[in-house]
């Protein structure tokens, strides 16, 4: 039975205008209430927490705090490289307006790439450093010894603050941000995957235990929609000590400014992908003749969904009137296609993008929205889009959207949705279904994965080795234990990063180095410990009970070079099956540049960068030189695939390496169409020589398999083949699948055969 569609009117919404204004925010002209409280509880709070809505001026409201130590430099950290572009001019006009003495700079990864490099070397990390500690060493126009703000993404601040740089780079860049910094702003958090959220309230932590707040620290976190975790972690944090502020505008007072028009919300069940895409472009059609002086936009989570949207509309006469908004487009494609009438985005307008329209109308910039949703933060955000008024001349035309979400809403109780209610009523029903849930929070941080924090913990202990707090590391762990809900205490974690250490220097070491200096390396005698425990149970039980100490391993280890290329091999596997919780990225291949002569991609531009998955898997290309051109849309998808070649029996491999994270050695990829093989060169490039993951029997996990594909999670069949049989499984090769799988229940070992999973 076809689920039932609900319809549900959205009242008006106001955001309340300061009357009061604080003499320092004179300078600003009109003042919301919320702008001039966070300003106000800055003097006092450690945190604090902007809870105004979408496009009401959080971005002002938050730079406001660099009023209190002018003289001091500050970091804006903007979810998007797309939106550090928009915030470095905003925050240059804000400073300049408040007369602060701050050097504003873009820092993306191509943006410090691309900084001098006269008066320093060419690392990013040095780079990096240099301008915090002084912008002049890098932009010597500026002149004097003037504070900065740096605009820059949550990659940028996890590999300073995770000790991600160079060994050159890493503990300079790590210092300036730990202690350098006075004012520290997050931009729409609440759109954080579970890594950037690890680095922000890990950030947090370190900021309270290492007496930061005390020395008036000031960190802003800007929300529309706050994550339950993040919620709780802050609330430890207060009992702890911590003053923490949260502004609100659940209860507008005073003067009160429209910020957003009523909307006539439908809502709607996904259907599968030809299906929807066929029933929007029919919607969109319809709206568009109706009403063609009016604009829209819809928002997919997937770039072919747009694609091929387009390819509909196009063949209903609408190509001149849409336009497309990926994370593949350019900036200049973006302030082109805002201009349309029908804008095509996938997620990348769903933080700090405003679709201004130029000359600018009087109204709404969207008039209607159609979005699909995964989880509620997303759904508020997109919904967000659609009706805002604030400062706009007309503000009591009604906008229109169409939202779909997971079906299980239906069988979760969606349907008793009052359509009287409002948003108060539509926001208690959305907060009880579990399927609009963020998933792997909590499997993060009961996972291999909390490794990832002992990282900089090590660092940081090394550093601090010999000073009379060193206890303090023991402290900041057990808070994080705390905010996270970690299951082991920090000797675990400390041996386990011993290990992963060890593992990465022995594997980058030559052979005949690994065998004489094993012992002398950082960590060196800690993996082989672990290897002897992982392959050798009998020689483990004699180390273990101080029968054979591990200096007896020393001779063998040198004189046989056999057993010193296994240790050699496990170091890599070791190495490469971890290497994805370092990763602050999440896609399996680098991306590649291409050209899209006949606009498949684009709609004015003709390069760009792509995801060699996709282009794979939707595309038909050409290899010329340094480019890859796109030449048309393959007329059925490809299947991608992956093969491996274990040496051993079916039975051994289902024994040894089957529901374990690993790293497949010379695992290759293979591109298919109706079961036969398309050869293609391009595969050769992006083939990795150890390739992590995890394998899972297919029949026994059918059921988890089709559910965290609705969740948007990959999986590729491998077909492993051993010395007796070959047999296809289910391969999980980024972390967000490691981590889906193992939050479905599928129980999965590490390559010394501990638990993934801490229950």
């Amino acid at each position: 039975m076809d689920k039932e569609k609900l319809l549900i009117q959205l009242e008006p919404k106001s955001i309340s205008a300061c009357s009061n204004i604080p003499p320092e925010l004179a300078f600003m002209g009109s003042v919301l209430q919320h702008q001039a409280d966070v300003f106000e509880k800055a003097r006092t709070h450690d945190i604090i927490l902007d809870e105004a809505p979408t496009g009401t001026g959080k971005t002002q409201a938050s730079l406001s705090v660099l009023l209190h130590q002018p003289n001091k430099s500050a970091v804006y950290i903007a979810p998007t490289n797309a939106l550090i572009t928009q915030q470095t001019l905003a925050a240059e006009v804000f400073v300049r307006q408040a007369n602060l003495p701050h050097v504003v700079k873009a820092a993306s990864a191509k943006e410090i790439k691309a900084w001098s490099d006269v008066r320093v070397g060419k690392r990013s990390g040095e780079k990096l450093y240099n301008v915090l500690r002084n912008p002049a060493t890098i932009f010597p126009e500026v002149g004097g010894n003037r504070p900065i703000l740096l605009v820059t993404n949550p990659d940028i601040f996890y590999y300073a603050t995770f000790f991600a740089y160079s060994n050159l780079d890493k503990n300079n860049v790590a210092s300036v941000f730990y202690s350098k910094l006075a004012t520290v702003i997050f931009d729409e958090f609440h759109l954080y995957s579970a890594k950037q959220l690890v680095g922000l309230l890990f950030y947090l932590a370190h900021s309270h235990v290492f007496g930061f707040f005390k020395a008036k620290r000031r960190v802003v976190l800007l929300t529309a929609t706050p994550d339950k975790a993040c919620e709780l972690a802050l609330k430890f944090l207060q009992e702890k000590g911590v003053k923490i502020a949260k502004i609100t505008e659940n209860n507008p007072r005073g003067v009160l400014l429209p910020s957003q028009v009523s909307v006539n919300l439908e809502i709607r069940p996904q259907l599968d992908k030809d299906e929807l895409l066929e029933e929007i472009a029919s919607e969109v059609e319809k709206l568009f003749r109706e009403r063609p002086d009016k604009n829209g936009a819809v928002i997919l989570d997937s770039k072919d969904s747009i694609n091929k949207l387009r390819d509909l509309l196009v063949a209903k006469g609408l190509k001149n009137y849409c336009g497309r908004i990926t994370g593949s487009t350019p900036l200049a494609d973006r302030l082109t296609a805002v201009q349309k009438s029908i804008i095509l985005a996938t997620s990348t307008v769903d933080v700090g993008f405003n679709f201004e329209k130029k000359p600018g109308i009087t109204r709404q910039n969207l008039d209607w929205l159609i979005f699909s949703t995964r989880d509620r933060f997303s759904f508020w955000q997109r919904l967000g889009r659609v009706g805002r008024v604030l400062g706009k001349a007309e503000t009591n035309i009604p906008s229109d959207a169409i939202a779909y979400l997971p079906d299980k809403a239906w069988s979760q109780g969606i349907t008793s949705l009052d359509p009287t209610g409002g948003r108060k009523e539509l926001t208690k029903i959305l907060e009880n279904l579990s399927c609009l849930e963020r998933p792997f929070l909590d499997i993060y941080w009961r996972s291999e994965a909390f490794l990832e924090i002992a990282r900089p913990l090590s660092e940081l202990e090394e550093m601090m080795e010999g000073l009379a707090k060193n206890t303090v590391i023991s402290e900041l762990y057990d808070t994080l234990k705390s905010i996270f809900g970690g299951k082991r205490e920090w000797n675990y974690y400390r041996y386990r990063m011993k290990v992963l250490r060890g593992a990465e220097q022995l594997a980058k070491t030559s052979l005949v180095k690994f065998q004489k200096d094993w012992k002398y390396i950082k960590g060196g005698q800690a993996f082989v410990r672990t290897f002897i425990k992982a392959n050798c149970p009998e020689d483990w039980e004699d180390l273990n009970n101080g029968v054979a100490p591990i200096e007896e391993y020393e001779k063998i280890i040198l004189e046989d070079s056999e057993i010193a290329l296994e240790l050699k091999k496990f170091a890599n596997i070791w190495r490469a099956s971890h290497a994805p919780i370092f990763q602050f990225r999440d896609s399996i291949f680098e991306n590649l540049l291409i050209k899209d002569p006949k606009a498949l991609l684009l709609d004015d531009s003709e390069e760009t960068t792509l995801d060699p998955i996709h282009l794979l898997r939707y595309y038909e290309f050409i290899e010329d030189g340094k480019y890859i051109i796109v030449s048309e849309r393959a007329k059925t998808l490809y299947q991608l695939n992956f093969r491996w070649r274990y040496r051993g029996s079916r039975e051994e491999f289902k024994n040894q390496e089957l529901n374990k994270l690993n790293a497949f050695e010379n695992c290759h990829i293979e591109r298919k169409m109706g079961g036969s093989i398309s050869p293609t060169p391009l595969l050769k490039v992006i083939e990795k020589n150890l390739l992590p993951g995890v394998i899972i029997p297919t029949a026994a996990n059918q059921g988890t398999i089709f559910q965290l594909r609705k969740q948007g999670i990959a999986d590729y069949l491998i077909t492993v083949v051993c010395d007796d049989l070959q047999k296809d499984y289910t391969f999980y090769p980024s972390l967000s699948g490691i981590l889906a799988v193992a939050n479905s229940g599928v129980r999965f070992r590490l390559p010394d055969d501990e638990d993934f999973y801490i229950i």
